[in-house]
């Protein structure tokens, strides 16, 4: 492999073959405004860039407008691909609900096309809460005594199988951590010292020096940490969340932190967001929120073109598709 060009990033995912019918090639429309990156990935890949017509075979979704994307399926019924612009759907859930069971259009998204910014990320955050610089930044002078906990050998959970938990298990192997992945079945993950099912979330969480959140937005998700599972994390533990905010009980995350329990939190997401000013978990101790910027515009457009082309490719060529999405699971 070439050597990275300073803040290169690199899609971790590979195609997939597809298990049902393929979409037919044709005119691909970049919608719902143009954008010059993106319609060169088409090129290079192989496909043609037209406007939204009859003939249009492919989209590429660029806002989070579900229901205006609905519309644009409902009015051509030939398109038979859409690529989605973000990792996380869930704004996406009416439409993808619409079509499941459908084979066509086959839905590609960019999940884990970001892992590598958004973990880089979250090994900054875990590094910044356990050792304690929230409140050390905000210190308006000299603190004693020392503070802080080293990472080196503790045990980490993860919340999510996906691009994002393979990468942070890479970042995180020189300080010899060892890693509990928390996923929907309890299919091992190569790398992990284990996988548990979530219905054994609970039964991991006392023993997590650090609970890292990678998981997909979805109705089984949500507040999926609450107060009983923050309770059951020890007082020195570090929360993490680079998933969504939806995640994590707010009102919950807040009440634990003023109590003293958790050593802090490092949040890139909040419900909602933008974060209201005067939300109490801007005001609450020993966290640290990031405004969801663990992957910025320049970090993510060359990935998603990448991503893009990769898959116009597949729909040319007929071989397999990065970033499926299974409509009727909604990620």
């Amino acid at each position: 492999m070439t050597a990275r060009l300073p803040g290169e990033h690199r899609d971790p995912l590979s195609p997939v073959p597809l298990s049902g019918a393929r979409p037919t090639a044709g005119p691909i429309a970049v919608l719902p405004f143009t954008n010059a990156a993106f319609e060169a990935a088409i090129v290079s890949g192989g496909g043609t860039v037209g406007p939204l017509g009859p003939e249009t075979r492919g989209i590429v979704w660029l806002t989070l407008d579900g229901e205006a994307l609905a519309s644009v399926l409902a009015e051509h019924p030939s398109i038979e691909w859409v690529q989605l612009p973000m990792a996380g759907i869930e704004r996406f859930s009416q439409v993808l609900a619409d079509h499941a069971g459908r084979e066509l259009p086959v839905w590609t998204s960019a999940k884990g096309v970001f892992a590598e910014p958004v973990a880089e990320h979250a090994v900054g955050l875990t590094l910044a809460v356990l050792r304690g610089l929230p409140e050390k930044s905000r210190t308006p002078s000299w603190a004693d005594p020392k503070t802080g906990i080293s990472l080196y050998g503790r045990r980490v959970v993860i919340v999510g199988a996906g691009g994002i938990a393979v990468e942070l298990m890479r970042l995180l192997a020189p300080w010899e951590v060892e890693v509990t992945i928390v996923r929907r079945g309890s299919d091992p993950l190569p790398g992990a010292a284990r996988t548990v099912p979530v219905a054994e979330l609970d039964t991991v969480l006392p023993d997590a020096d650090v609970l890292i959140l990678a998981a997909a937005a979805t109705a089984e998700t949500a507040h999926l940490i609450g107060q009983k599972q923050l309770a059951l994390l020890k007082p020195s533990a570090a929360l993490i969340n680079i998933a969504r905010g939806s995640v994590v009980d707010q009102a919950a995350l807040v009440a634990a932190l003023e109590r003293g329990h958790l050593v802090g939190a490092g949040l890139d997401v909040t419900t909602p967001e933008p974060l209201p000013d005067g939300d109490p978990l801007w005001s609450a101790p020993r966290v640290v929120i990031t405004s969801h910027s663990a992957d910025t515009p320049e970090m993510t457009e060359p990935l998603l073109a990448e991503r893009i082309r990769a898959n116009v490719a597949a729909l040319i060529g007929g071989t397999g598709f990065v970033g499926l999405v299974d409509p009727a699971a909604g990620y």
